[in-house]
């Protein structure tokens, strides 16, 4: 088995150590974990600016519009201010890499000085001429969930430490680490659900301030949890038939009309304040994408890729219309329709208002 590079290290390894890896020139955030990306993202960038005292400059930029000649202007580029030192951040690199790749490379070997360039991708092949040489000049940040065998193994073990750590510095709480297993039994081995869950349990504590195992097991559902996030999703893509049979499977097995419309307004709240993102942006003369309208909007990050698909399928005007559905539902539920029965058709109408035949009728003549 090959070593792996010091330069290459996976997105645990680095969040919970971010001084001791350096970025160089060059850092490529590879993998398809959109949580994991943009924790790293962040954390860079944070490490970058207070390791620089006379102010960073920083440069998002779309990698799916933006031209290469931007990219380097960009890391090129001097203020008049501060310490002059650049650092570039190109989301959504994928597209600019395939289009650019030996253009990259070419850079690569004498890249601006005082300069970061940070590429976003989900595809990195090792083996590429591109990945060898930021090897050499940079840093390589692997954001993936392994699947299977020793390195998911490997994984789960830093996945561990990393979630006790999450809980220490970002919600001042201590995490049992039996807890921590009981609660990678219950749900996914996804870093994002896992990450908010902890958060959701930090508000929780008692005077003690720990996550125990008891915590974990009155607060934290399995197989609930997993199926009413994926009747979410299925109604936000419009899928109706396949949401409403979670629906009622949930139904079946004990769970509340009440206790979901909460969670299924949480998402679907979302939307609605990104096209207010959107609508307000156009109003000033300005254009924002829709992954930046849904980060103002407070989706979770790991959220971010399926969510841009999702608020395409919604559209504008029902999206628009979302507050006034959830709003009206809320009521019925706690009045005329509360009992179960009726309290089910309230949510099975506002799963058909968001069903990919029921958008033909929102679109314009």
């Amino acid at each position: 088995m090959a070593k792996t590079p010091s330069n290459v290290v996976n997105a645990l390894k680095f969040l919970m150590q971010p001084s001791s890896h350096q970025p160089g020139a060059v850092c490529a955030i590879t993998g398809d974990d959109a949580f994991l990306r943009h924790e790293v993202r962040t954390t860079l960038a944070g490490e970058l600016s207070s390791s620089d005292s006379e102010g960073l400059e920083i440069e998002t930029l779309d990698g799916r519009t933006a031209e290469l000649r931007d990219v380097i202007d960009a890391l090129r580029e001097r203020s008049l201010f501060g310490s002059g030192r650049r650092v570039v951040v190109v989301e959504e690199a994928d597209a600019l890499v395939k289009r650019y790749r030996e253009k990259i490379e070419h850079y690569l070997e004498k890249p601006a000085a005082d300069a970061v360039l940070i590429l976003e991708v989900k595809t990195w092949p090792a083996n590429t001429r591109l990945a060898k040489a930021v090897v050499k000049s940079g840093l390589t940040i692997r954001c993936q969930v392994p699947q299977q065998g020793r390195e998911l193994t490997e994984f789960t073990k830093q996945l561990k430490d990393w979630l006790v750590q999450v809980a220490q510095t970002q919600a001042e709480v201590e995490l049992d680490r039996q807890a921590v297993d009981l609660l990678l039994e219950q749900l996914p081995t996804e870093p994002g659900i896992l990450c908010q869950e902890i958060l959701k349990l930090a508000l929780l504590v008692d005077e003690k301030n720990k996550i125990d195992s008891a915590l974990v097991r009155d607060h934290v559902g399995s197989w609930r949890t997993r199926k009413t996030w994926d009747m979410i999703d299925a109604a936000a893509e419009g899928r109706a038939a396949d949401a409403i049979g979670q629906l009622h499977r949930l139904l079946a097995a004990g769970e509340e009309p009440h206790a979901l419309l909460p969670q299924m307004a949480s998402t679907f709240r979302r939307f609605a304040a990104a096209v207010r993102v959107v609508e307000q942006a156009e109003s000033q003369g300005r254009r924002v994408s829709l992954r930046m309208a849904l980060e103002q909007s407070g989706m979770p990050p790991f959220k971010l890729s399926a969510a841009e698909g999702q608020l395409r399928q919604i559209g504008r005007p029902r999206a628009k219309q979302l507050y006034e559905w959830l709003l009206a539902a809320d009521l019925q539920l706690k009045g005329y329709n509360s009992p179960k029965d009726r309290a089910r058709r309230v949510l099975e109408t506002l799963i058909v208002r968001l069903a990919k035949q029921a958008a033909l009728e929102h679109q314009p003549n």
